[in-house]
């Protein structure tokens, strides 16, 4: 029950942050950037250069921050998706379904390279990508503001039209990937190589704060409940705002936003400072998947991506179903997003904590100790879930509930970044340095499919797991939805007996020690290869 990342159905980089990685930025770029300075350097005879700093770059940073906080937008967005569902009783397996919207993010590394080597030289080799990326979003969001609300109303018995959401809102993160791709390769180059390291803070302080926008004020602002307790003098029937008005107003800020960057912003104009334009070296479509097969076929590397493919199984019914699950038991939406806002300063020391025991020879050690106690929070998830409904008094919750939910939150936490950090660590103590780019991020797009594939079928499961009754109507069952609608019409009423979910988190967990047992202390032992296993032999 993550609840800035899996019960508002994962944010693509949380700690993700999570998780989110750095796109395919090839070793060609950086070694680019650093030839043409000492270019430059020899230019200058000798004569000591004037370091920039960041003042006279504000403007570029202004700007990738800026572009990143757009990004942020509708991944926020799509992450509220589910949650707006869940208050309209769609089923699990339509949760499943709308959950294939969270995978762009982990499949970028597919078409990263064609991002990467195609463009137009005079418009600019990232704006090539990013200006009409941005456009296509802005009138997905312009299209969306017309249609959501019909998509999303359920009338005439029929619930909301799933697939057609789906379908926009995947395009709208598939969108969204191929611009971070562009936004983290124009990052390289439109900062100096001094003011570089600034790139990955626009990415974190940007994304993490489009999403909050996008996720938490959107579903506190479009509560009903929560602006008349907190913002209004009058009570009114509706929210501040409505999904329709706020697409309508960010889908007008892409479109202005971007004919602004395309007009104004010139990619190829002469460097910062005085600096010569910089001609980029692009590394072969081609030549680059073929370097992704030969990482992959290495055996240390083969065994490693195995294994985090099949970690976080163990994890999925409580990172991904807990959340909705509350939903359902009548925790408001807009509550469990905002409890998400106290947890920022603990996101933010954990990283810096965990990293002084992960930073030796054995970062996986970490990984290992933390599985069992994030395992056994999924226990504690689910008796959480159970013991909600009891504790509901006049449609609310007491505060030292949310006290509860919010301390086993910040357990949660712990042990995330605890396996998150490691894993990070380990991933760039083996990287290959000739090509640290590309195995990185190969590494961990496997990472975040080992987490999304697993919450999907979680998702898929808990409908065929759950047993549910007629009762008041003799002879009726509720085995599907047509049963139940005839259980309903003979007066009758569908009860559950047994919860899937409950089913799945303890699957899950013997799943994970299972795993823990047997396949975590091979993980360990990865730890021992030498360098050279990890080594990826070009060429051969």
């Amino acid at each position: 029950m993550e609840l800035s990342d899996s019960v508002t159905q994962r944010k693509p980089a949380v700690p993700q942050g999570d998780m989110r990685d750095r796109v395919l930025n090839t070793t060609p770029d950086m070694d680019m950037e650093v030839e043409v300075d000492q270019v430059n350097d020899a230019e200058d005879n000798g004569h000591p250069r004037v370091q920039p700093g960041i003042r006279g770059e504000l403007g570029n940073i202004s700007l990738l921050l800026f572009l990143y906080v757009l990004q942020g937008i509708p991944l926020g967005l799509a992450g509220s998706i589910p949650l707006i569902l869940q208050s309209k009783n769609v089923s699990y397996k339509d949760q499943a379904f709308f959950s294939f919207v969270f995978w762009p993010f982990s499949l970028k590394l597919l078409w990263a390279p064609l991002v990467d080597a195609l463009y137009l030289t005079r418009f600019g080799r990232r704006k090539s990508w990013l200006v009409p990326t941005q456009y296509l979003l802005g009138l997905f969001m312009l299209y969306l503001s017309v249609t959501v609300d019909t998509l999303l109303k359920r009338d005439e018995g029929r619930g909301p039209d799933v697939v057609t959401l789906t379908a926009v809102f995947f395009m709208l993160a598939f969108l969204a990937a191929t611009q971070d791709i562009a936004v983290d390769g124009w990052a390289l180059t439109m900062l100096s190589r001094e003011n570089v390291g600034y790139a990955s803070t626009c990415n974190s302080v940007g994304q993490t704060a489009g999403y909050f926008l996008g996720n938490v004020l959107f579903l506190a602002l479009e509560s009903a409940d929560f602006c008349n307790k907190y913002l209004r003098a009058e009570p009114k029937e509706t929210g501040i705002v409505t999904l329709s008005e706020f697409l309508f107003f960010w889908g007008v800020v892409f479109l202005v936003s971007t004919t602004l960057v395309a007009v104004m912003k010139k990619e190829n104009a002469r460097g910062q400072h005085g600096k010569r334009k910089v001609r980029e070296e692009t590394q072969s479509v081609v030549e680059t998947y073929k370097l992704l097969v030969s990482i992959i076929k290495m055996p240390a590397v083969f065994t490693f991506c195995s294994l985090l493919l099949t970690a976080k199984i163990g994890f999925s019914a409580a990172d991904t179903v807990t959340g909705l699950k509350l939903v359902e038991a009548g925790v408001p939406k807009e509550q469990l997003a905002l409890l998400a806002v106290p947890m920022v300063p603990l996101q933010i020391l954990l990283p810096l904590i965990i990293s002084k025991y992960t930073a030796g020879p054995r970062p996986l050690d970490v990984f290992y100790r933390a599985f069992p106690f994030r395992l056994l929070i999924g226990l504690e998830y689910a008796l959480l879930v159970w013991w909600t409904p009891s504790l509901k008094q006049d449609g609310e919750f007491p505060l030292y509930y949310y006290a509860i939910v919010l301390f086993s939150y910040a357990l949660h936490q712990v042990a995330l970044y605890s396996m998150y950090v490691a894993c990070m660590a380990f991933h760039a103590k083996v990287s290959d340095p000739v090509i640290g780019g590309t195995y990185m991020t190969l590494l961990n797009t496997v990472t975040n499919l080992g987490g999304n594939w697993p919450s999907t079928l979680a998702l898929w499961m808990v409908d065929p797991l759950t047993s549910k009754e007629c009762q008041g109507a003799a002879g009726q069952s509720c085995g599907s939805s047509e049963e139940a609608g005839l259980c309903v019409k003979e007066g009758g009423v569908c009860v559950t007996s047994l919860d899937g979910y409950y089913v799945e988190s303890v699957v899950c967990v013997l799943i994970g020690l299972t795993w823990w047992v047997w396949l975590g202390k091979r993980m360990r032992r990865l730890q021992d290869q030498s360098p050279a296993a990890w080594r990826c032999r070009i060429g051969q």
